[in-house]
């Protein structure tokens, strides 16, 4: 028992990230409910605001596979380093700002840094784990992410009382703190005790060997889809429609967003264990499922309480698809290849690119029910994809009948 439970522990290196995480999603949320308002200081209609929030976004886009071209060359504990240090060099630039071009292209600069620390982080978790834990892993990395995301907007609120500047050079600490952790705690001496900090290059995936996966292919398109249902209508149309046709307040709106966090940070206690044990197939069809479900609450909605139940099934949904769909990357190429890694993730940051504007485009031309129609159809076909999905987890049908035996 004693040999088994041990086998079952997460290395240090998994609450290293989970740390960084936290410390890089708390001073993230600081900033985003200041970027609009310090932008309109500058006298700016809209548009240029929201080009201030694309910029971030396309320059992730732009240098993710350049980001994974580094990390096979110098390894993730150095890009990781270097990307943190880059963005937090770039928030306290943007909290200096003193015209609206100048935050532009900061916070774009802080784009190619973010990119640089998620590729290496993702791809460091990865192969820091066997298949057999692979899902606590990534659920206890994405619960540190979740933490900090929901602390962060509030003391970004009071800070942004003090100044509109602060929260860029507090998010610029943050930053900083998450790099000193990286930087000592995943040294090389630390680091090669588990695993090399850089790989050989002949073990290597390369991306053409990984597009000729449907795996990999589908975890795509799953991630994508699932970034346009979580971030385009969600995050985007959602609030506006349960303000205009629901009658939801403000507080309600926000406590929609609350519940959302709330829940989904429970399930990632148990979503990475059932992803270990049933599989990412499962994972990702049950994922499919509550978050087809969600859209489809939304569609019938008549009474704002409609929204709060559909938000608290994505907060659910959304958990099942990040972890599976991450875990699966791992098990079929256990973060050998960075830039495998990242395009995997810009699969993901094309959703939310794309969707916000098309949603927003389909809403004005249409009005919402036809939008939550639309994104429904496209969304479905995740559950195509992952029933069609070749289970990767190697040790699944070894755990499955020890399971049934104790039963």
């Amino acid at each position: 028992m004693a040999k088994k439970n041990k086998e079952n522990l997460l290395p240090r290196e998994v609450y290293v990230l989970s740390s960084v995480a936290f410390f890089v999603a708390l001073g993230y949320g600081m900033v985003i409910p200041a970027i609009p308002l310090f932008a309109k200081s500058f006298q700016v209609n809209n548009a240029q605001i929201g080009a201030i929030i694309s910029a971030f976004a396309l320059a992730r886009f732009a240098m993710g596979l350049p980001a994974g071209k580094l990390i096979d060359i110098f390894g993730e504990r150095r890009i990781q380093t270097t990307g943190l240090m880059l963005v937090a060099v770039s928030s306290f630039a943007s909290g200096l700002a003193t015209t609206y071009w100048q935050l532009l292209i900061f916070r774009a600069l802080g784009g190619i840094g973010s990119v640089m620390f998620s590729v290496s982080a993702s791809s460091l978790l990865m192969r820091s784990v066997d298949d057999s834990i692979r899902g606590r892993a990534q659920s206890t990395y994405n619960g540190g992410f979740l933490i900090g995301a929901v602390a962060g907007p509030a003391f970004g609120g009071i800070l942004s009382v003090i100044s509109l500047r602060v929260p860029f050079f507090v998010y610029a600490f943050t930053l900083v703190a998450g790099a000193f952790i990286t930087s000592f705690f995943l040294s090389e001496k630390r680091l090669g005790r588990s695993i090399k900090n850089i790989q050989d290059p002949e073990d290597r995936i390369l991306l053409r060997e990984a597009l000729k996966s449907y795996p990999f292919l589908a975890a795509m398109a799953i991630s994508f889809l699932a970034n346009w249902v979580l971030f385009g209508m969600r995050n985007t149309i959602l609030p506006l429609f349960a303000e205009e046709k629901l009658g939801a307040s403000n507080t309600v709106i926000g406590l929609g967003f609350t519940v959302a966090a709330m829940v989904q940070g429970i399930a990632l206690v148990y979503v990475g264990k059932i992803s270990d044990f049933r599989g990412r197939k499962f994972a990702l069809m049950l994922g499919s499922f509550v978050m087809l479900t969600g859209i489809a609450t939304i569609i019938i909605s008549q009474h704002w309480w409609y929204y709060i139940l559909a938000m608290a099934l994505f907060g659910i949904g959304g958990a099942f698809e990040g972890v599976g769909a991450s875990a699966l990357i791992g098990d079929l190429f256990g973060g050998k290849g960075g830039r495998v890694i990242a395009l995997f993730q810009m699969a993901g940051d094309l959703g939310n690119i794309i969707s916000p504007v098309l949603l927003g485009w389909l809403v004005d031309a249409y009005s919402y029910r036809p939008a939550f129609i639309v994104t429904a159809a496209v969304f479905s076909l995740t559950l195509l994809l992952s029933a069609k999905m070749p289970e990767t987890r190697k040790l699944n049908q070894e755990v499955t009948r020890k399971l049934n035996e104790e039963i």
